[in-house]
């Protein structure tokens, strides 16, 4: 069987543009004004900005007010912990508590900060609840910061973000979430998160927007400092607006099909593996796992060669976060759910986008087979 096309399976790492995006987006490089000018050439490109707040809005049912838009989720993570705290002891109010799973923007942000504390996971990578209200009952007299994503879009665990807002708030505490990795697969309603979370963020070229353009939800009365100084997104990221990452994002959300999201092509290679690939397990929980996502260690072989091996094949995968490519050290995830250091760098994760074929999905199965029987025969 020849393939003659990519099959790309690295959707948790970015996502294509549509055919209608690009031609949205093509038909706004006419619109150059300044949103901050009072003219009608300014007035213009203002009421896209706002017009794409609004539709973030009606995707996370909350009030446009609360909606800013950030340079990435990166961005939109260090606005909210660094937003918060404090670098002078003496000045700072928040004790931080990570979860050691995070993107990497979570992590470094919340170890910068002169107060931090690592949490618990379960061994598949979830937030391990009763360790969180325990330490939370003993914290020192600081205000508890808790800073989670709700899916880890590498080993495919989802957090239970309401049962982790309700324990953060018994202890008075504030949560922030990162839900770029859950959001492509779940509908966020702020509605009725709002009690249980005070910021949120996530990433727009998830969800097949542009690179470049993110979205931070804050709770009203949460005063936090400038990322960037300006006058911009209520002085709170300053600079002249993105406009065609603002429009993206907007379009993007306005227009996203949660019915297409399924978990077919996850199932149909993992029981492919189970029954033809040996020395191979799963990793990660099995329930409550992002529908899309497939972690899977193939023991005794490289995971960077088997994927540039899948790349000569023409289907495109990735060995974990795009953030730790070409990093040696093991990913923060695998560390913290204790993973075998053997293994750690024997992982291959597939990320669906939900339209693969049959054909296709066969095509993956069989090529994948051959190649980690390949690799290792080697040895």
């Amino acid at each position: 069987m020849k393939q003659t096309k990519n099959i790309y399976l690295d959707n948790a790492a970015t996502t294509g543009l549509s055919d209608s995006m690009q031609i949205y987006l093509s038909s706004l490089l006419a619109v150059y004004g300044n949103p901050s000018s009072l003219h009608s050439v300014g007035a213009q490109a203002k009421q896209i900005i706002e017009g794409s707040r609004l539709c973030a809005a009606r995707f996370l049912n909350a009030g446009p007010q609360d909606i800013y838009f950030t340079p990435s989720a990166a961005a939109g993570n260090t606005l909210a912990v660094k937003g918060l705290t404090c670098d002078d002891p003496k000045r700072n109010r928040y004790e931080v508590f990570y979860s050691p799973t995070a993107h990497k923007s979570m992590l470094r942000a919340c170890e910068s900060c002169v107060c931090h504390t690592p949490l618990k996971t379960d061994p598949v990578g979830r937030i391990d609840l009763s360790s969180l209200d325990h330490i939370l009952t003993h914290h020192n007299s600081l205000t508890p910061l808790v800073c989670i994503e709700a899916a880890n879009s590498e080993i495919g665990a989802v957090n239970d973000v309401i049962a982790i807002g309700t324990i953060v708030h018994k202890h008075n505490g504030l949560l922030i979430v990162d839900a770029t990795g859950y959001i492509p697969s779940y509908p966020v309603d702020m509605a009725l998160w709002k009690d249980n979370v005070d910021l949120l963020t996530f990433s727009g070229h998830k969800l097949h927007a542009l690179k470049g353009i993110g979205i931070l939800w804050k709770k009203p009365g949460i005063t936090l400092k400038p990322l960037i100084y300006g006058s911009q997104e209520s002085g709170l990221i300053g600079g002249t607006e993105n406009l065609l990452g603002i429009a993206s994002i907007g379009e993007a959300v306005r227009t996203y099909d949660y019915t297409a999201v399924n978990s077919h092509g996850r199932d149909y290679v993992y029981d492919y593996i189970l029954h033809h690939i040996p020395d191979s397990y799963l990793v990660g929980p099995m329930q409550n796992r992002l529908p899309h996502n497939l972690y899977i260690c193939f023991c005794g072989v490289e995971g960077e060669s088997l994927m540039m091996l899948l790349d000569m094949k023409q289907i495109q995968v990735s060995t974990g976060s795009a953030c730790n490519s070409g990093n040696l050290s093991a990913p923060a995830a695998l560390l913290a759910i204790g993973m075998n250091e053997e293994d750690m760098h024997s992982c291959i994760r597939f990320s669906f986008g939900g339209t693969e074929t049959e054909e296709e999905l066969a095509y993956v199965c069989k090529t994948l087979q051959t190649c980690v029987d390949f690799l290792r025969n080697l040895h």
